[in-house]
């Protein structure tokens, strides 16, 4: 935009000249700009004076009462009940004592033995005899220890077996001496017979056929399985024989019942009571002949197996191996007595 030589332009005016502007600059204090406070004559906001430093904010006033919980009408909750149960006497506490003692012992005694069994340091404990008597125990026996988890269940119940029988032949005995003391004075024989076969059969049937099966199941012996089912057949053809109760011939069977009914109900009734145990053992024995056969016959056993351990424990028998070695140095000693003498004569 241009502007002429007569015309007037907006710095040629003078921006003080405003009225405005000289009303203010007409309030100016005498002093000038040095002399003028733009905070004289404000309100204090804060309440206080030039020159003095604000103080901290006061809190809230609530009052001078102190707060006070109101009570709910609400009723409180009744108490947890707990189940408690009655202080216990000093003699259950000695009792439990006791109990707790009694099975740290029991596992104390078989952490024992087997540390021992690790070393081959077992020490027998059976028969469990007192230890005032002057004979000790010949075998060592643990089925937790010695036998399969799985097969603890049949030795032990064989082990039963062989109890209950023993149990019979000793009630074998006390029957036919109620025959002969309530017959006619026939029954001697019988009572003598009974008498051998509890002192015979008792450690007989022990050594020749529980025996056997346990280590049979302790070690999975094929020797002992075949050893077992041999003795085992004959003895119940044994209890089958007692069963029966042929007359004189030891045992209190059915036959000998009958008969001593006859003579004596008394001594009659205790003979068919011992003759229904002889039936019950033969029965039992029966089963359980089937039961150890089954279970041969999951093991894997073989005859083969069974010849192979026979050799192989003859062969490392030490009584067998020291008898072997003497008949050997005899008789080569009695070659040479020989050879010497032929030498001499010629």
């Amino acid at each position: 935009m241009s502007y002429g030589t007569g015309d007037t332009t907006p710095f040629d005016e003078n921006p003080f000249a405003d009225p405005s502007v000289q009303q203010v600059r007409g309030q100016q204090p005498a002093g000038g700009l040095d002399a003028y406070n733009p905070f004289e004559g404000a309100p204090n906001s804060a309440g206080t004076a030039r020159g003095q430093q604000p103080g901290p904010p006061r809190p809230p006033a609530y009052g001078n009462q102190p707060a006070v919980m109101q009570p709910s009408n609400m009723d409180a909750p009744p108490p947890p009940s707990y189940n408690q149960q009655p202080p216990m006497r000093t003699d259950e506490l000695l009792r439990k004592q006791e109990e707790l003692e009694k099975k740290a012992a029991e596992l104390q005694r078989k952490e024992n033995e087997m540390r021992d069994a690790q070393f081959n340091t077992r020490q027998n404990n059976w028969p469990p005899l007192p230890k005032i008597c002057p004979v000790g125990p010949c075998f060592y026996q643990d089925f937790s220890v010695d036998i399969p988890l799985q097969h603890q269940r049949i030795v032990r119940f064989v082990y039963y077996l062989w109890m209950f029988y023993t149990c019979v032949l000793a009630l074998n005995v006390l029957g036919a001496l109620a025959y002969f003391i309530a017959g006619d004075g026939s029954g001697g024989t019988t009572f003598g017979l009974a008498i051998l076969f509890f002192v015979l059969f008792t450690p007989c049937s022990f050594m020749c056929w529980y025996r056997p099966l346990y280590k049979a199941f302790r070690s999975d012996s094929s020797f002992n399985f075949f050893v077992f089912f041999f003795v085992f057949f004959f003895q119940i053809i044994s209890t089958v024989i007692q069963a029966i109760g042929i007359a004189s011939w030891g045992s209190c069977g059915w036959i000998l019942g009958f008969t001593a009914v006859g003579e004596n109900v008394a001594a009659g009734a205790i003979v068919l009571v011992i003759a229904a145990m002889f039936t019950i053992q033969a029965v039992i024995s029966i089963i359980l002949l089937k039961k150890v056969h089954s279970i041969y016959r999951n093991t894997g056993a073989s005859f083969t197996k069974a010849q192979q351990e026979f050799a192989s424990g003859v062969m490392t028998n030490p009584g067998v191996r020291t008898a072997a070695g003497e008949a050997v140095s005899g008789a080569v000693r009695g070659g040479r007595m020989t050879t010497t003498t032929h030498t001499v004569a010629i």
